[in-house]
C-alpha cells in the first residue's frame, strides 16, 4: 500500500467510529465521520453507555477529524466504513446509496438486538447476515466483512495482545476489494493472520461468533481477547 492520503468515511460516532477514525486521521488520512444530526450530536454532553466522553469532547482532541451528515461523509469518502449499530445500518446506508455506487463499504457492524436487555440477541443469522443484507440494499458497493470480531481497540491495534499473533477474517463477493482491504489490514493496522472466509455468505459465520464472543467478555472480565486459528 502506497503512503497516499484517501478521503475516508466512518459511518457512526460510537466507540468503534471514534477508534478507526483516529487510527486513520494519525496516518494522515482525510477522515469525515459522518451521523444523522450533527448539531444534535455535537450538544450531547452525557458520555456514552460505556463511559466514553461526549463526542464533541473527543472531536476537539482530534481537529484533524471532521463531522458531517451521513450524506456528506458518503460523498466524501472514497473508502467507507460502516461502524453504525446493527439495526440501524441497512436503513442509513441505502439512503447513501448512490454516493456509495461503486466504493469499498468496509462492514464492522453487527447485527445485535438489546430490546430484551443483556446479553443481546442477533436479529438475523443462520440463513442470512447483516453482510448479506448490505450487499443486496447496496448492490454497486463492494462490501467486505472484517474486523466485527474483536473489540475496537484491537480492531485498530492488534499488537496490544500477544504480539499480534491472533486472526482478523475477511469476506466479500468482490475479489478486488478484498484484495484492497487485506492490504489496509496488513499496511495501516499490522494485521498478520488474515483469514479469507469467501463470499459474502461467510459473514453469517463472523457474525454468529458474537454470541459467544459476549459470554467470553463475561467470562474473562475483560474484553482484551481475540480468536487465534490454528491448523
Amino acid at each position: 500500500m502506497n503512503n497516499i492520503p484517501v478521503k475516508i468515511a466512518i459511518m457512526g460516532t460510537g466507540m468503534v467510529g471514534r477508534a478507526h477514525a483516529a487510527k486513520l486521521a494519525a496516518l494522515g488520512h482525510a477522515v469525515m465521520v459522518g451521523t444523522g444530526d450533527p448539531a444534535a450530536t455535537l450538544a450531547r454532553e452525557e458520555q456514552d453507555a460505556m463511559g466514553n466522553p461526549p463526542f464533541a469532547q473527543w472531536l476537539k482532541e482530534r481537529p484533524k477529524v471532521k463531522l458531517g451528515t451521513f450524506a456528506q461523509a458518503a460523498e466524501h469518502g472514497e473508502l467507507v466504513y460502516d461502524a453504525l449499530s446493527g439495526q440501524a445500518a441497512v436503513k442509513v446506508l441505502s439512503a447513501c446509496r448512490e454516493a456509495l455506487a461503486g466504493k469499498v463499504l468496509v462492514d464492522i457492524a453487527n447485527p445485535l438486538d438489546f430490546s430484551k436487555g443483556m446479553p443481546p440477541t442477533l436479529s438475523v443469522c443462520n440463513t442470512d447476515s447483516l453482510g448479506e443484507q448490505l450487499q443486496r440494499a447496496l448492490p454497486e458497493s463492494k462490501v467486505v466483512k472484517t474486523f466485527n470480531t474483536m473489540n475496537a481497540y484491537l480492531q485498530v491495534d492488534p499488537e496490544q495482545l500477544a504480539g499480534g499473533d491472533h486472526a482478523i477474517f475477511v469476506c466479500g463477493n468482490d475479489a478486488g476489494a478484498k484484495e484492497r482491504v487485506t492490504g489496509i489490514l496488513r499496511a495501516w493496522y499490522g494485521w498478520k493472520n488474515i483469514v479469507d472466509l469467501g463470499d459474502i455468505t461467510a459473514a453469517r459465520g463472523t457474525e454468529m461468533l458474537l454470541p459467544v464472543w459476549l459470554r467470553l467478555w463475561g467470562a474473562l472480565g475483560t474484553p482484551m481477547f481475540n480468536f487465534k486459528v490454528v491448523k
